[in-house]
Protein backbone atom coordinates (compact mmCIF):
# COMPACT_ATOMS: atom_id res chain seq x y z
CA UNK A 1 0.00 0.00 0.00
CA UNK A 2 1.82 3.51 -0.97
CA UNK A 3 2.32 5.87 1.78
CA UNK A 4 0.35 9.29 1.91
CA UNK A 5 2.79 11.93 1.20
CA UNK A 6 1.23 14.40 3.02
CA UNK A 7 1.05 13.85 6.90
CA UNK A 8 0.30 15.99 10.02
CA UNK A 9 3.26 14.52 11.73
CA UNK A 10 5.58 16.43 9.24
CA UNK A 11 5.20 19.38 11.12
CA UNK A 12 5.41 20.50 14.73
CA UNK A 13 3.86 23.79 16.45
CA UNK A 14 5.71 25.87 17.65
CA UNK A 15 4.42 28.26 20.89
CA UNK A 16 6.09 31.20 22.38
CA UNK A 17 6.71 31.93 25.53
CA UNK A 18 5.70 34.45 27.78
CA UNK A 19 8.30 37.21 27.25
CA UNK A 20 7.95 37.00 23.37
CA UNK A 21 11.53 36.74 21.87
CA UNK A 22 12.93 39.84 19.91
CA UNK A 23 13.74 37.12 17.25
CA UNK A 24 9.62 35.40 17.19
CA UNK A 25 6.72 37.19 16.46
CA UNK A 26 5.65 40.00 18.57
CA UNK A 27 2.05 38.52 18.82
CA UNK A 28 0.91 35.65 21.12
CA UNK A 29 0.40 33.42 18.27
CA UNK A 30 1.96 30.00 17.81
CA UNK A 31 3.11 28.93 14.38
CA UNK A 32 4.11 25.69 12.65
CA UNK A 33 7.28 24.43 11.34
CA UNK A 34 9.04 21.56 9.33
CA UNK A 35 9.52 18.59 11.61
CA UNK A 36 12.05 17.51 8.68
CA UNK A 37 14.12 20.89 8.13
CA UNK A 38 15.36 21.11 3.91
CA UNK A 39 18.81 21.20 3.27
CA UNK A 40 19.43 24.64 1.43
CA UNK A 41 16.32 25.72 3.47
CA UNK A 42 15.68 28.30 6.10
CA UNK A 43 15.78 25.91 9.03
CA UNK A 44 15.38 28.70 11.51
CA UNK A 45 11.72 29.55 10.51
CA UNK A 46 8.46 29.22 10.71
CA UNK A 47 6.24 28.58 7.64
CA UNK A 48 5.17 32.04 7.36
CA UNK A 49 9.13 32.62 7.38
CA UNK A 50 9.07 34.36 11.12
CA UNK A 51 11.84 33.31 12.89
CA UNK A 52 12.33 30.98 15.68
CA UNK A 53 12.71 32.14 19.42
CA UNK A 54 15.80 31.22 21.34
CA UNK A 55 14.77 28.43 23.24
CA UNK A 56 11.53 27.27 21.26
CA UNK A 57 8.45 24.82 23.01
CA UNK A 58 7.70 22.55 20.15
CA UNK A 59 4.37 20.38 20.44
CA UNK A 60 3.14 17.82 17.77
CA UNK A 61 0.57 19.03 15.16
CA UNK A 62 -2.40 17.19 15.53
CA UNK A 63 -6.27 17.85 13.76
CA UNK A 64 -7.26 19.83 17.40
CA UNK A 65 -4.52 22.12 17.03
CA UNK A 66 -5.27 23.22 14.06
CA UNK A 67 -8.73 24.64 15.47
CA UNK A 68 -6.25 26.88 18.13
CA UNK A 69 -7.79 30.32 17.89
CA UNK A 70 -3.93 31.37 18.46
CA UNK A 71 -2.82 29.87 15.33
CA UNK A 72 -1.16 32.08 12.90
CA UNK A 73 -2.85 32.62 9.50
CA UNK A 74 0.14 32.84 7.26
CA UNK A 75 1.39 29.21 8.83
CA UNK A 76 -2.23 27.34 8.46
CA UNK A 77 -2.43 28.48 4.75
CA UNK A 78 1.31 27.95 3.69
CA UNK A 79 0.13 24.49 5.25
CA UNK A 80 -3.31 24.06 3.66
CA UNK A 81 -1.32 24.85 0.50
CA UNK A 82 1.18 22.18 0.82
CA UNK A 83 -1.45 20.13 1.85
CA UNK A 84 -2.84 20.13 -1.57
CA UNK A 85 0.84 19.65 -3.22
CA UNK A 86 1.62 23.18 -3.66
CA UNK A 87 5.39 24.66 -2.35
CA UNK A 88 3.74 28.36 -1.93
CA UNK A 89 6.30 31.16 -1.14
CA UNK A 90 6.96 32.68 2.34
CA UNK A 91 5.13 35.67 2.57
CA UNK A 92 6.57 39.08 2.94
CA UNK A 93 6.42 39.98 6.58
Amino acid sequence: MPRVAWSLHAYQMIEPDEQLDLFACREVRVHLLARQLELGGFADRTLCAGLLPAHPQLFDLSKVSLRDQRLCPHCLGVLQAQRRGERPLWPTI
